[in-house]
């Protein structure tokens, strides 16, 4: 998704996807068992996102929140995705309504 905007008198594009998202990315195509480095997950970033304006602090900080709120895991300067950002999101299951059975009409007393 590319945003262009006109507020200076040359156009500027940049991408809305968060940083997060693109360091998710960068672990997911690197498949090391050991983790990530922040090295190479803004390696990858640049190559991969040349349009970005890239900032370090940017990536930093979203490092420490994913950090914190639990979707990576950190083991000494690598990083990891947690288990549960590894899950695919669960599909809502469907309800089975079970038809009852019609009453069977008692036959009349003569």
């Amino acid at each position: 998704r590319l945003v262009t905007t006109r507020l200076f008198s040359f156009p500027t594009t940049f991408i809305t996807m968060g940083y997060y998202d693109m360091i998710k990315a960068a672990i997911l195509a690197d498949k090391s068992r050991s983790g990530t480095s922040g090295v190479a997950i803004k390696k990858f970033i640049e190559a991969t996102y040349p349009t970005v304006a890239f900032k370090q602090h940017l990536l930093r900080t979203a490092l420490k929140t994913a950090v914190g709120a639990g979707k990576l895991v950190q083991d000494k300067q690598s990083f990891k995705l947690s288990a549960a950002e590894k899950k695919p999101p669960a599909k809502p299951k469907k309800k089975v309504v079970k038809k009852k059975a019609p009453k069977k009409k008692k036959a009349p007393k003569k």
